[in-house]
């Protein structure tokens, strides 16, 4: 049997903050604890403090503002701390490193062959990824060319302003650029679902430039902003610079996969002064992008929806949930007056179930028939069996 435990701390001392949440999320007797907290704190004593608790192997990354359990919302502004344990019936290999000369896709390569070794010759039925926000799609493709198109779950590193100050853990290393990964091998049900619950508009055209993959210059040859402001009646002054990245949390962008099984939301991020736009995650010339449109309402409600859609996916009953939720969605919620709003509505469904939400930057699962998938402004959430 798969045993998980939720534990967390809101106490402002690193190194107690991460006792009091290895503790509570009896780490001592599980296998791997994925550990999400504050930007704020020191990440090296939280890891101290981890270690003085148990030697299993610990990996997550920082949350962006906060984080939330079954117990409440917590966005302390000295700091936070939650990890979601796992141990039982379940083997687990873990590895990470900072970026190097390498590609992307090689790293995720030896990540994966390194994780794989721990693993035996056991075959991992999952992974849970992290890594800084910039090349997750590659680091994603690499761990896939060695463990196969198994389900992954998990999100980018955050911080608070967008100013770079995330980190990414794994055991005893902390860094703010590169990539991490835990496989799990495990006959326990585990179900992902990949959403952004967004609506489509009429509003779609051809993306005809894109720089360093992932800044886009022209829609149908049209200044991409240009384009952007013209679907959505903005004014370009208005959304110059790093206006950009709120003025579209409600009205983003989106990609569908080849099958059309799913439409990955593409964020925009900072407006340049050429009218080009830094995007959230990777794009393709000679696709269609489409405008999406949710209403603040529907965004609060995308989350028990989402947990209802996967309960429906289940063969059995969850006992827990690890719900990865972008930190730009949380942004927008706090802007309209409804980040309140994330917690209750999510313990309604949940129930008595634990959980950890944590807020991310870019959001890594698998929907249907779909591929494994990166996007931003999006819900990955994840329920385990027993």
């Amino acid at each position: 049997m798969l045993n998980t435990k939720v534990g967390y701390s809101r106490n402002s001392d690193s190194f107690q903050n991460g006792v009091e949440t290895a503790t509570m999320a009896n780490l001592s007797t599980a296998k791997v604890g994925l550990l999400f907290t504050s930007c704020v704190m020191d990440q090296g004593k939280i890891i101290e403090g981890v270690k003085s608790v148990s030697g299993a192997h610990i990996i997550g990354c920082t949350s962006s503002a906060a984080i939330c359990t079954q117990d409440g919302y917590l966005n302390d502004e000295t700091g936070y701390s939650g990890m979601m344990s796992f141990g039982g019936d379940v083997f687990v290999g873990v590895s990470g490193s900072e970026k190097t000369n390498e590609s992307a896709r090689e790293i995720g390569r030896r990540l994966a062959r390194e994780a794989m070794r721990e693993l035996g010759e056991r075959k991992p039925n999952y992974f849970f990824m992290t890594a800084s926000p910039k090349e997750e799609e590659e680091y994603l493709l690499g761990v896939q060319d060695v463990v196969g198109k198994i389900p992954v779950f998990g999100g980018s590193a955050a911080d608070n302003t967008v100013e770079g100050n995330w980190s990414v853990i794994v055991d005893d290393k902390v860094f703010a650029d590169g990539c991490a990964i835990a496989l799990f091998a495990t006959d326990a049900e585990m179900k992902n679902i990949y959403t952004g619950q967004y609506n489509e508009t009429d509003n779609v055209g051809i993306i005809t430039e894109v720089k360093n993959d992932r800044t886009l210059v022209t829609i149908d040859g049209v200044p991409a902003v240009e384009k952007y402001c013209g679907w959505t009646d903005k004014n370009v002054d208005e959304v110059m610079g790093n206006n950009l990245l709120t003025e579209t949390i409600f009205n983003p962008l989106g990609v569908k996969d080849p099958i059309g099984s799913v439409t990955a939301v593409r964020h925009p991020m900072f407006a340049n002064e050429d009218l080009s736009m830094n995007i959230g995650a990777k794009l393709m010339p000679k696709t269609a992008i489409i405008q999406l449109h949710m209403e603040p309402e529907e965004m609060v409600s995308a989350n028990p929806k989402t947990i209802e859609e996967l309960n429906s996916m289940m063969n059995e009953e969850p006992q827990s949930y690890l719900l990865v939720h972008c930190g730009g969605r949380r942004l927008g919620l706090q802007l309209v007056f409804k980040e309140e709003e994330i917690y209750p509505r999510v313990k309604e469904i949940t129930k008595d179930k634990e959980f950890l939400m944590v807020f991310t930057f870019g959001e890594y699962g698998t929907h249907e028939h779909s591929a494994n998938t990166v996007g931003g402004l999006s819900l990955s959430f994840t329920g385990f069996g027993k």
